[in-house]
């Protein structure tokens, strides 16, 4: 088992857009990480990202980098192919941060969650807002009864993520770089999980579910794509497992460039806890007076992904709290995949199946 004073040994499966972005080189920055082996397709593709980063070893084939000497993997392929590499890496007894959408089956989630918690291995979903110092200022006054029993919930996102759409395939400048551009068979194609809900409301239902620590039971949602063969739009209700009810929504179609929105509002018994990335604002009103408005520094709204892989070697080695863990990713994957199927039947009210039980999950593995 790995200490707080060993190198934590990674592998990385799908060194795409993404992951040479942001992932690698977080960790490849850490004294404290070593870069074992790197997978992905396209031999000088994979040639150059060994030589930059350092990596003992490269290989095409994920398996056989599953057999190296590692504590961990990152899996930050298409989303179709999460659950596959992930339930590998778990059951090689390796901790995982798994990109989001972390599957796009509610039942292959759950059994990644089972599975993390049989094995006692981290497995943390790398949700970038759910790291920011005044969220977690958020959680606990929510934690502490800052607004009571949660009654209802508004979620908001919007982003310049057309680009993504577009078959020029364009990326906001801080996040080019010149190993890897976004691959359009991952966001542009419905079966891999493509569009505006798997790429985008995945970030602000994670930091939903997150702070409430509740699910939702039912959907019912309309999806709109006047452009494009997947959603660019979203719109849609739900009833949480405590009974109260949320609306979620989001958008594709903000100017290049143009600072994110993501709108949380957490109407409670006591109060109304305020978030607003793009406004830099988070403020809990409450009934008996007792306001608080956080002091958020300029430009900390901004979206970030830094802190999600940089927890995960600290959890590894027994710091740290995990603001993402797969049970915050399978309520996502469960909320999403039923807006879809209600999306279909024309805005119909969808229960969602609870497999949060692992014998749920493992009668319908068995089947």
């Amino acid at each position: 088992m790995t200490t707080s004073t060993s190198k934590v040994h990674v592998g990385v499966i799908g060194a795409g857009w993404w992951a040479t972005t942001n992932h690698i080189p977080q960790l490849a920055a850490r004294p404290d990480v070593e870069l074992v082996s790197v997978c992905a397709l396209g031999r000088d593709k994979l040639g150059r990202i060994q030589s930059k980063f350092g990596f003992r070893h490269a290989t095409e084939d994920y398996e056989e980098l599953l057999d190296q000497p590692l504590d961990a993997v990152v899996v930050s392929t298409p989303h179709h192919l999460h659950y596959r590499q992930a339930t590998a890496a778990l059951r090689k007894g390796l901790h995982v941060l798994c990109e989001k959408p972390m599957t796009l089956d509610a039942a292959e989630a759950w059994h990644l969650v089972h599975l993390a918690r049989a094995n006692s291995r981290h497995l943390l979903i790398p949700y970038g807002w759910n790291y920011k110092p005044f969220v977690k200022t958020a959680a606990d006054m929510l934690n502490d009864g800052a607004v009571g029993t949660v009654e209802f919930a508004l979620c908001h996102m919007a982003s310049p993520w057309k680009s993504f759409l577009d078959p020029r395939m364009r990326v906001m400048s801080q996040w080019e770089n010149e190993l890897s551009a976004p691959d359009p068979a991952t966001w542009q194609v419905k079966e891999n999980g493509g569009g505006f809900a798997h790429g985008q409301v995945t970030h602000s239902a994670g930091l939903l579910f997150r702070l409430t620590g509740l699910r939702a039971v039912d959907v019912s949602c309309r999806m709109g794509s006047p452009n494009r063969d997947v959603d660019e739009y979203n719109a849609a209700h739900f009833t949480f497992n405590n009974g109260g009810l949320g609306v979620i929504s989001g958008a594709a179609n903000l100017v290049d460039d143009d600072k994110f929105q993501v709108d949380l509002r957490i109407f409670g018994s006591e109060g109304v806890l305020l978030i607003d990335m793009e406004r830099e604002r988070m403020e809990v009103r409450r009934h008996d007076g007792k306001h608080h408005t956080e002091s958020i520094p300029e430009g900390l709204g901004a979206y970030s992904c830094e802190a999600p892989p940089r927890r995960f070697i600290d959890l590894i080695q027994g710091n740290g709290e995990n603001e993402s863990p797969g049970e915050v990713g399978a309520a996502t994957v469960e909320l999403i995949q039923a807006m879809f199927v209600s999306a279909r039947q024309n805005g119909a009210v969808v229960p969602i199946k609870d497999f949060s039980d692992p014998r749920t999950t493992r009668d319908h593995f068995d089947r």
